[in-house]
Parts: C-alpha cells; sequence; structure tokens
C-alpha cells in the first residue's frame, strides 16, 4: 500500500544536506484502513555532493538502540556517519513513539482511555511494526531494496526486518545487537547479569577505592533523604542504575569522574552534591524515553507473558539487591518498582504491568526463513557486551544463513561512540565480499 509522505525543503547544518520527512501509516498494520499515526525520518546526505549528485545514492536506515530511542539528532557528519555518506543517503528513523512521531509518553497516552486502552495501543509498538513502518517509508520514498545499519535494539529490528520482509533489503550490518531467536526473557536476563557483575569486578579492579565510595553512598542514601531535581527522593535501588556508565569503553571512566563529585559538606553534615545528584537523575529517569520502561521486557516476548523477568531472576543474584554488604551496579534491566520511583512512570504503572502479563505476543522472529537467508549480512559482537550476551549472540548468528560475525574484545556495547566509522567500515566490507584487515568467521 502507499502511504501519504511530505518532505522538508533541504536545509543545510555544518556540512550536511538536511530533509525532514514524515509518513502517514496505519496504527494497526493488521488494518490498514483504520486509525494513522505519523512515522517522522530525517535525511543526512553531505552537502559538498551536488543535489542531483546526492539524489542518486542508495538509501541506508539506520535503526537506533531502544527500545524508545528516537534517531540522533546530527549536528555534523562524524564517526559511522562519515563514512555512511561516502556512499549512502542516511535516513535516520524515529521510531513510532519516540521523538517528532506520534507520541506515546504519560502525558498523551491518557488520550486513548485506561491503562487497558493505553496498553492495547502500545502493543503494536514493537519492532513487527517499526519494520511495516519502515518498508511503507522505503516504498514511499521510490527506493528498491536498500541498506540498513542496526545498533542494539536496531539489530533486534534488523532480525525481524530479515524474517518479515527481506525483500527490502539489499543489506544489512548490525552492532551490539543480534537478539535470542526463541526462548524466554529469563536466560537473557540470566546472561547479562552475570556480564554486569563481571563488569562491575572489571571496574572495581581498576578503581579500587570506588568500591569504598559506591557502598557509603548506598549506606548514605538508606539513612538520609536526598532528592533530585525533579523533586522524588533518591533509592539505593535508583542510584544503582549508573551502572548504565558501565555500557561502555570510555564511560565507564565517567563513573569514575561522577563518583569523585559525591560528597560536599555542609551544615548539615555530608551530603550529596547538586552536581552528584543533576548527574544522577540525567542518568536514571526515562523522561526523554518512557518506552525504554514500559516496553523493555516486551521485545523479548513471543507467545509467553515477561511477567517482569529481570526481576524474577534477580533473585538468584543478591549482589545487586541494595540491602547487600557491597551493592553492585545494575546494567539496562528493567524492574516493576521503576514505575513507582520515576515521576515520569509513575502514571504508566498499570499499562506497564499490563503489558508484562500479556502472554499472547506474536513472533517477532521467523527462524526457518532466516535459516534461508540471502541478504548480505555482517554482525559486530562484543565479547564483554552486558547488555546484548555474546554467546546468545553466536547462538543467533548461526540461525541466520550467511551472516558474518566479527567478534571484538576491543569495544562494549557503545563501540560506534568509539570508532563508527572503523566498525562501519568493516561490516560493509565484509557484506560486499571486500578484503578487511581480519578475516570475518562464517556462522551461518
Amino acid at each position: 500500500m502507499s502511504v501519504p509522505h511530505t518532505a522538508s525543503v533541504p536545509y543545510e547544518v555544518r556540512g550536511m544536506r538536511v530533509t525532514d520527512h514524515r509518513f502517514t501509516v496505519p496504527l494497526d498494520h493488521g488494518a490498514p484502513d483504520g486509525e494513522t499515526i505519523t512515522v517522522f525520518a530525517r535525511e543526512y546526505t553531505d552537502a559538498a555532493l551536488p543535489p542531483a549528485e546526492a539524489e542518486q545514492l542508495p538509501w541506508l536506515l539506520y535503526l537506533q538502540g531502544g527500545p524508545g530511542g528516537k534517531g540522533s539528532r546530527l549536528l555534523s557528519l562524524g564517526g559511522w556517519t562519515k563514512a555512511a555518506s561516502k556512499h549512502f543517503r542516511i535516513l535516520m528513523l524515529d521510531q513510532r513513539g519516540t521523538g517528532l512521531s506520534t507520541p506515546a509518553d504519560r502525558k498523551t497516552l491518557p488520550l486513548r482511555g485506561d491503562a487497558a486502552a493505553q496498553a492495547s495501543y502500545l502493543t503494536h509498538f514493537r519492532a513487527d511494526s517499526i519494520v511495516t513502518d519502515a518498508e511503507l517509508a522505503r516504498e514511499a520514498l521510490g527506493s528498491g531494496p536498500w541498506s540498513t545499519y542496526g545498533q542494539s535494539y536496531g539489530g533486534f529490528c534488523t532480525l525481524t526486518y530479515l524474517s518479515f520482509a527481506p525483500h527490502g533489503l539489499r543489506e544489512s550490518l548490525i552492532t551490539g545487537g543480534l537478539a535470542p531467536l526463541t526462548g524466554p526473557a529469563d536466560r537473557v536476563y540470566r546472561a547479562t547479569f552475570a556480564r554486569v557483575a563481571a563488569r562491575n569486578a572489571g571496574y572495581f579492579a581498576k578503581y579500587p577505592a570506588d568500591r569504598a565510595i559506591t557502598t557509603r553512598i548506598a549506606r548514605h542514601l538508606e539513612t538520609v533523604p536526598e532528592f533530585l531535581p525533579s523533586g522524588e527522593r533518591l533509592s539505593v535501588r535508583r542510584f544503582q542504575m549508573v551502572g548504565s556508565y558501565l555500557g561502555g569503553n570510555t564511560r565507564m571512566d565517567g563513573l569514575h569522574y561522577l563518583l569523585q563529585e559525591a560528597f560536599v559538606s555542609t551544615s548539615d553534615g555530608e551530603r550529596l552534591s547538586d552536581a552528584f545528584l543533576e548527574t544522577v537523575h540525567g542518568l536514571v529517569s526515562r523522561a526523554a524515553n518512557p518506552l525504554y520502561a514500559v516496553m523493555h521486557e516486551s521485545i523479548y516476548g513471543q507467545g509467553e507473558a515477561t511477567s517482569w523477568a529481570a526481576e524474577r531472576v534477580l533473585g538468584s543474584f543478591p549482589e545487586f539487591e541494595p540491602t547487600a554488604p557491597e551493592p553492585l551496579y545494575t546494567g539496562e534491566m528493567v524492574y516493576p518498582w521503576y514505575f513507582d520511583e520515576d515521576p515520569a512512570l509513575v502514571p504508566l504503572k498499570e499499562t506497564a504491568g499490563l503489558l508484562a502479563a500479556k502472554d499472547d505476543w506474536p513472533a517477532l522472529y521467523d527462524p526457518q526463513q532466516l535459516a534461508e537467508n540471502t541478504v548480505p549480512v555482517a554482525a559486530a559482537v562484543y565479547t564483554d557486551d552486558i547488555y546484548v550476551d555474546r554467546d546468545l549472540s553466536l547462538e543467533t548468528a548461526a540461525g541466520v544463513r550467511g551472516l558474518q560475525v566479527w567478534e571484538s574484545a576491543d569495544f562494549h556495547h557503545d563501540g560506534i561512540a568509539d570508532d563508527g566509522e572503523g566498525i562501519f567500515n568493516r561490516l560493509l566490507a565484509m557484506v560486499r565480499g571486500e578484503a578487511v584487515s581480519d578475516e570475518p568467521v562464517p556462522a551461518g
């Protein structure tokens, strides 16, 4: 089906030619004549290219991390976008519910009705719907099969794309995003809790003094009320969420710098500094991406309820409990108590609970189609990734015919922030059968 599409007049931003696109798509792709929503995407090309030449470049669709993540807002071409702009017109998609697409958050979802109506609405916000949005956008743009680049959850979406719309793909690149094709969410968290524990150990080995500071902050928060800029009291378990720093290479050192600024002397004794609380707030609030929490476990749901899998598995890892003698930092896991403590999530608590209890999620992947895949695919797998487990990733890679894996211990989940240009060029060369400095490992 064709969908309404509008495009802005191109404008330039620091060496980029930028065009804003809006597509009107069905909310429910199973009911194409029903309610519609808007999906936004932004096109970037190198402004040094004459417009007519840039328009002849093939498209590259970037599928960003998430769920609930909007497309990157580029201020200039750099890293992987600099590399990609030599070959492609880059299309940054605001996945449905995010950015300039029709929003879904605590302010807009009540327009749907009660929690049951909101949960029903959000069942249309998973990878299967995102992929169909992408296909409608591709057709509206007049593109043949296009290339995709999926980071993290964008890789999950790529596997869905390869499963149900492979005809729309020329080639696919994936970084830190090979989702398990089968099985309950529990096994994801059993693997990633172990990875996060190991990452904690590595961090405290590098910064041994930070072990005592971390415990000191935790014990302080148990007895002294400290409040985030948004007004709510900071709990120990919410403080542990700053472990998101551990998902990156250089970002890990940012945690050390944060802890150095934790305490200040005041007339009321030692308190957490405003600078510390402000930074923590930015790390633990989901105001900017509430769907990350609301939809998070649903990305693993296929025919069964996820039922707050991370909280259930946590019982096997007592070292992460806030009351542990030396509590560890947590990773990307989402727990039901988030919806008690984060003001951006409190109004969505019942809705999130209904999604966690949903036991009839449709399949996100087609293992048979993937086993017969003919689309060139290359994936970067990071050995110590705390968000997307290496072993589960290789299991998935083995189930996708022709998928080539490049495994690296040099990067963590945000590898493309460290060497985006090098990683992109390597994966592109792999799918095109060109020489790279190291031999890729066939995995399909």
